[in-house]
């Protein structure tokens, strides 16, 4: 049969219904007339042209939606091979020891349209809640996104409108949930832990083979979906000490972000800038409130692209430290998170992880110098001189910056001006945390940035008056100021650094403040941080104690011990 012709053939096609619902039969669609009645909008006139336009408008603005559901399902058909350094290779290979997901959940659903789903199964719904009202909150603090510009709606959509995002966030949900009873079975909870997680790298996989089968550009909405799950699993794994997998989730996310920067347009030639204001632009187009004056939002895509890049470049800081070497896109960052034009960075690591940006920018730094040194050492060529010069060209900004910060006084949260105001007045988490606890955060990062400077120049130098300084400030800013003690586990590093160089009598607060943290379950990286402080108290009087440097520390952990 031809394929054509039986394409435009449909047997009764000349026999046109006349009860079909008025919004189909504006549209000229197929109607399955379970809703006949006529509008008052159906008048003939200008408010039916009207209407006509927004529906057309509605399904053309989620049309990304429907074709990245079909091709994720799709690619179940797709062959496992693809060709050599495509996004395939992104894939996070999961352990060997991690076993299949058992089927037959309720936690499926199927995309009709882009506005419409069939709902969520009843055990899923409640992972989900639980996922945004409690384990986000305490995962990510300072992320608190003003209600007005969508706060965290992003995330159930994302969750309701890619299958990637909902297993990756599934995965952590159904774990902690398990973990809150108190007659939880902790095998079994580890048992579904590594099924669920390979569920979801399976759908990472058949995703980005997807968008391997053709241009990222095409595929730019899921792509960044992807990117979003990938950091999600990260923090997972993570947080249940698993670091077996850390570099190959962080290379993924990195590999990807700079693809989907290079979709738009050339980096090289447009400048970062201009990149990632093109994906930005071309992820939306924002979303229309209306009956609220017409007010637009960023859409979820947007969101979720800004959130999870600020991840993923904090991620690359942190890791840099224990590698010894520069962040995979360090030259990327003095765009991305300087205020070049005056109206603010590009990404704002402050309002997701709680750490200014300028902290982070001169870790960046630091690590570069600790790179540079390293490579010196190994050709036989190190230039002291020339080490502490740049060092001092860090630590000059540095400390004024720190300076200014600390002489400012904290700023309190204004309640009861506004009808949003009266909402969060009982919410000190979403109304002042981000506030004054963030500045606190930064000053702890800061202290802990000066700490890790001094040891790339000066070596391991514990008993140093400038060491003790900022060792005892850390301490100080943990013990009587953050506040919840809970917020610890979003500066551990800064946390590890300033542990590592205590004193035996400053050794007991380290401690003390680790062990107030309860379930040890929820605070794994702490304890992590703990351990690796414990080995380097228990080794502070060896003799090879002297040419100890950051990296060595982390590097006796085996795997990328990526604390964050």
């Amino acid at each position: 049969m031809d394929i054509t012709l039986s394409r435009g053939h449909r047997p009764n096609s000349t026999i046109r219904s006349s009860n079909g619902c008025w919004t189909c039969r504006l549209r000229r669609k197929k109607c399955d007339e379970n809703r006949p009645e006529k509008p008052e909008w159906m008048d003939g006139g200008v408010r039916q042209e009207e209407m006509g336009e927004r529906l057309k408008r509605e399904v053309k603005e989620n049309a990304h939606l429907r074709r990245e559901f079909r091709a994720v399902h799709i690619s179940n058909d797709l062959p496992e091979t693809t060709a050599p350094g495509s996004l395939d290779d992104l894939e996070p290979r999961p352990d060997p020891s991690i076993v299949r997901l058992q089927r037959g959940t309720d936690c499926t659903f199927l995309r009709k349209d882009g506005r419409n789903s069939v709902p969520f199964g009843r055990p899923c719904t409640v992972l989900i809640t639980f996922y945004l009202e409690n384990l986000f909150p305490f995962l990510f603090p300072f992320y608190s996104p003003s209600p007005l510009e969508g706060g965290r709606s992003w995330i159930l959509e994302m969750m309701i409108s890619s299958p990637v995002v909902k297993q990756a966030t599934l995965c952590q949900s159904s774990y902690f949930f398990a973990l809150s009873q108190e007659n939880a079975n902790h095998h079994a909870i580890w048992e579904m832990v590594l099924a669920q997680t390979q569920d979801a790298f399976g759908i990472l996989r058949q995703s980005l083979q997807v968008i391997n089968s053709s241009s990222i550009k095409e595929h730019l909405h899921g792509a960044v979906r992807i990117m979003a799950s990938i950091m999600q699993i990260q923090r997972f794994v993570v947080t249940i000490l698993c670091f077996d997998n850390c570099q190959t989730h962080l290379n993924a996310g990195l590999a990807l972000f700079k693809q989907i920067l290079e979709s738009i347009n050339a980096v090289e030639s447009e400048g970062i800038v201009s990149c990632f204001n093109a994906v930005v632009n071309h992820l939306g187009p924002s979303t229309r409130i209306e009956y609220a004056q017409d007010i637009y939002i960023q859409s979820a895509e947007q969101a979720a692209f800004r959130f999870s890049s600020a991840l993923l470049i904090f991620d690359d800081i942190i890791a840099s430290t224990v590698l010894q070497d520069q962040p995979k896109l360090y030259d990327y960052y003095r765009c991305l998170l300087s205020d070049i034009n005056g109206t603010g960075p590009l990404i704002n690591l402050e309002a997701v992880v709680g750490c200014q940006n300028w902290v982070l920018l001169h870790i960046c730094e630091i690590s570069a110098l600790d790179g540079w040194k390293k490579q010196c050492k190994g050709a036989g060529n190190l230039d002291v001189i020339e080490l502490v010069r740049r060092a001092t060209a860090i630590k000059g900004p540095l400390e004024a910056h720190l300076i200014r910060l600390e002489s400012e006084p904290l700023a309190s949260a204004q309640g009861g001006s506004s009808l949003l105001d009266s909402f969060n007045i009982n919410n000190h988490q979403q109304s002042k945390l981000p506030v004054s606890q963030s500045r606190l955060a930064t000053r702890v990062w800061a202290h802990a940035a000066l700490l890790y400077l001094t040891i790339v120049v000066s070596g391991w130098q514990p008993a140093s008056v400038e060491v003790r300084y900022h060792v005892g400030r850390v301490i100080d800013l943990l013990t009587h100021e953050i506040s919840p003690a809970a917020l610890l586990r979003t500066m551990v590093w800064s946390f590890c650094v300033a542990g590592r160089l205590a004193e035996p009598e400053q050794e007991a607060h380290f401690r003390r403040m680790v062990l107030t943290l309860q379930p040890p379950t929820v605070f794994g990286t702490i304890r992590k941080a703990l351990e690796i402080m414990e080995n380097v108290w228990k080794d502070r009087d060896t003799s090879n104690s002297a040419s100890r440097d950051l990296a060595t520390c982390f590097k006796s952990q085996g795997d990328l011990v990526l604390l964050v």
